[in-house]
């Protein structure tokens, strides 16, 4: 099969490379599967750059879509043929979710009607928005401000926020604005004022921040939304001594919970919630994509598909 994946680390461009490797067979409590849709993250970069460092080669692409091919001992809520999303055992094996065959540590079924590009741009976005929102102990009646509403965690976090029945502030560009007042936001963008603009349209201080924009420095302004209390302020792209010192908390903090994935899925499936997608790529254009992510112009979750296959607009 093919897989993309880097054998030292350094800039993603410079280190990953699209070869040939064997397919991963399954242990106990995992699912190999044929890949569909294997979304890209921030993250797959920052694995290249040493991010959980470990044994060498490893492969990049943590969000999955595909039919199931083997199964390991003790897994009995799917078989064969089956159609699930998940995440890729990274860590357990020299490749991830951008290879043909996938070895999946994390999965739930694929909801009928749920298309598999889509499930694909969905496990990391909800598994992070939806335990930052806990973590903040999101509820109704409360106001939200999400920093970063158009990064896929953000715009999975303001649809979350809003289900919840909380007020909801998102800080966006022009990409995702409508689309993020027809969800019932209340939308300002980005640059000079925003601190004022922010406050004028909470009427004051919100009870609660999430910072899921990749704008680095931007810590002090949400701590001065929040009046000066930084445990107001959640962090999910902008974690160390900055954080520390202005008392922000980080979503590194909490153990990753996925039971949620299949609920989100479902919603997904009902046309009730999404993560938009905004290009595909056949796995030997996987360049072309890192460059795109790379620019962050992206508008939009990037998903490679297996090679051979056609690009998706």
């Amino acid at each position: 099969m093919k897989t993309l994946r880097f054998h030292a680390y350094g800039e993603p461009a410079d280190m990953l490379h699209l070869e040939d490797a064997a397919v991963p067979i399954p242990r106990a409590g995992q699912v190999g599967v044929r890949m569909h849709a294997c979304g890209l993250n921030p993250a797959d970069w920052s694995l290249c750059r040493g991010l959980f460092a470990g044994d060498l080669p490893r492969g990049v692409g943590l969000d999955v879509s595909g039919t199931v091919q083997a199964v390991g001992e003790g897994v009995t809520d799917v078989g064969v043929g089956d159609r699930v999303l998940g995440v890729p055992d990274y860590r357990g094996y020299p490749s991830a979710g951008a290879s043909d065959e996938a070895v999946l540590a994390v999965w739930t079924p694929a909801p009928q009607g749920l298309d598999l590009v889509e499930a694909a741009a969905l496990p990391m976005a909800v598994e992070t928005a939806c335990r930052s929102l806990d973590i903040l102990a999101v509820a109704a009646e409360r106001t939200l401000v999400v920093y970063g509403a158009g990064t896929m965690v953000g715009f999975a976090a303001v649809q979350m926020a809003i289900m919840r029945k909380a007020r909801v502030i998102a800080v966006a560009g022009d990409t995702f604005a409508g689309k993020l007042c027809a969800l019932g936001a209340e939308v300002t963008p980005y640059g000079d004022g925003m601190v004022e603009r922010v406050l004028d349209i909470g009427g004051g201080a919100p009870d609660l921040i999430l910072d899921a924009g990749p704008t680095s420095g931007v810590l002090p302004d949400l701590v001065t939304i929040a009046g000066g209390d930084g445990r107001r302020v959640l962090t999910v792209s902008n974690h160390g001594a900055a954080a520390d010192e202005l008392g922000v908390r980080n979503s590194f903090d909490s153990e990753l919970r996925y039971s949620v994935l299949g609920d989100f899925a479902k919603l997904a499936a009902e046309g009730r919630f999404t993560v938009p997608v905004a290009r595909s790529f056949p796995l030997e254009d996987w360049r072309e994509a890192l460059d795109l992510s790379l620019s962050g112009h992206a508008h939009g979750k990037l998903i490679l598909l297996p090679t051979g296959a056609a690009a998706r607009a």
